[in-house]
């Protein structure tokens, strides 16, 4: 599956999520539903995956966060 075909899919996801639930949630309420139906949907999903900053050649572990990943 592509990029663009994954991305197609997420995006569907989200609407999903978002015509269940309504806008006006915390993000992590949104983050956990879309969680659970890309696990649900068969993908390999990870959910706050550490992040690094690179600066000046020096890798600082300052506390990013991605929310979801998918796929790799």
């Amino acid at each position: 599956m592509t990029e663009n075909e994954i991305a197609h899919k997420i995006i569907g996801i989200a609407i999903e999520v978002h015509n269940a639930l309504g806008p006006g949630l915390l993000e992590s309420a949104y983050k956990e539903c879309m969680y659970y139906k890309i696990d649900k949907s068969g993908f390999f999903v990870e959910k706050e995956k550490p992040m690094p900053l690179f600066f000046e050649e020096v890798k600082l572990e300052c506390g990013y966060r991605i929310d979801l990943v998918v796929e790799n």
